[in-house]
């Protein structure tokens, strides 16, 4: 590869590093993958997805259709959506140590 294009793909990843630090909300909430997720579950910093289903279980009927681990203003939220029998979508937010409910509303 050139030295151009090493330049301009290292100009791209400063430029794009740049604007995610510039956006405090892009930062804020990410996405943790099924690597991470292990490993904070295995450290006991989260609590298994089966405990969270159990709990969610507990407030709202239906079928699983999503479900995300995200690290939000300084925790680890478990984000969990069901499709009820009216055919409705309800967004339920936990905390991922405590399973705590957060947040229980309709999905748009």
């Amino acid at each position: 590869m050139s030295k151009l294009k090493c330049g301009r793909c290292l100009s791209i990843i400063l430029l794009s590093t740049g604007l995610m630090m510039a956006m405090p909300g892009t930062l804020a909430l990410a996405d943790i993958d099924h690597r991470a997720a292990r490993e904070l579950r295995l450290s006991g910093k989260i609590l298994p997805l089966e405990r969270i289903i159990e709990v969610v279980r507990e407030v709202k009927t239906g079928i699983i259709i999503e479900t995300e681990l995200e690290f939000e203003k300084g925790r680890y939220i478990y984000e969990v959506e069901i499709l009820d029998d009216d055919g409705l979508v309800w967004e339920i937010e936990l905390d991922a140590a405590t399973a705590e409910i957060l947040k229980i509303e309709l999905d748009d």
